[in-house]
């Protein structure tokens, strides 16, 4: 039997062009999320529901807190320390001879960084992105190759499989994780989301396993057990649904981010309108989910 959803609400009215990386901090009981297009880092407090930006003007992809403080980011240009107000210094500029342009980004137990490039520009003959982990001393250690446009990464409970998005190969990934030597092996297609559904963007998983995407044209998040079989779609008034998190005390609450600016792209399904909104912008919550998972912290030294 098919559960059921609460609805989606508001929680933060934010008009962000393109809102991404939403991350519960149980320390200061708030949500952090980036404007990745606007270069904003945000942050909303569900005790106060005020949410306010904290900085302007760093380009945040994908990012992660920093064990010992600040936090690790990632961007066009690479993969960085942030000690969250001005003060950046990068640690991966280039890999494997290409600019590090990196989209979202994982931690794993041991304060791994996994991340991935991407060079996505339709009309051309753009190169693969490559997927690859941030070891704590810095050491950069190439995992995988071959990925059109690279998106939401997530871990297993056990942290045994490490899944990937590729939004314009509309797949998501699992790969064999061993979390002691940080190898990911065994590629396969867990998830592929049929042409006429948005395309496959951020991800989260939950303690149960089950995965969390946010689809990006599709104005839903999907849900999928751990083989992979759709679970639910849960509905949202925006089109762009960018991505997702667990929040909250008690990480019960769907945290969810969308984009205000209309991005068309030929990723789009048959019969999408780039012309006619709601888009998106807020941020919104689903509460009353299956608890979600702690996020890990990255380790990096350099």
């Amino acid at each position: 039997m098919m559960k059921h959803f609460m609805a989606a609400e508001v929680a933060a009215p934010t008009s962000t062009l393109c809102g991404e990386a939403p991350l519960w901090d149980p320390v200061s009981r708030s949500i952090y999320w980036t404007d990745c297009t606007g270069a904003e880092f945000i942050q909303y407090r569900p005790a106060s529901g005020v949410w306010q930006v904290l900085s302007r003007g760093i380009e945040i992809y994908g990012f992660r807190k920093r064990r010992g403080g600040g936090f690790v980011i990632t961007n066009l240009s690479g993969v960085w320390l942030w000690d969250g107000r001005e003060n950046l210094r990068p640690v991966v500029r280039e890999i494997a001879g290409k600019p590090c342009q990196a989209n979202d980004c994982t931690a794993d137990s041991r304060g791994r960084l996994i991340t991935a490039t991407f060079y996505y520009c339709p009309g051309t003959d753009y190169e693969l992105g490559l997927l690859f982990s941030v070891c704590p001393g810095g050491e950069v250690r190439l995992l995988d190759e071959g990925f059109h446009l690279a998106n939401g990464i997530a871990l297993s409970p056990d942290e045994q499989t490490l899944y990937v998005t590729d939004s314009a190969a509309r797949r998501i990934y699992a790969y064999d994780y061993d979390v002691q030597s940080g190898q990911a092996r065994n590629r396969r297609v867990l998830i592929q989301v049929p042409p006429d559904e948005g395309i496959p963007d951020g991800l989260v998983v939950d303690s149960e396993g089950c995965l969390w995407s946010a689809q990006w044209y599709g104005g839903c998040v999907a849900g999928y057990d751990p083989g992979g079989e759709l679970l639910a779609r849960l509905p949202l008034p925006a089109k762009q649904v960018s991505s997702v998190t667990f929040g909250g005390d008690t990480l019960t609450d769907l945290y969810i981010t969308t984009g205000a600016r209309s991005e068309p792209m030929p990723l789009m399904p048959p019969g999408y309108d780039p012309e006619t909104g709601p888009f998106g912008g807020p941020l919104y919550r689903i509460p009353g989910m299956t608890p979600g998972l702690p996020a890990q912290e990255a380790e990096i030294r350099a």
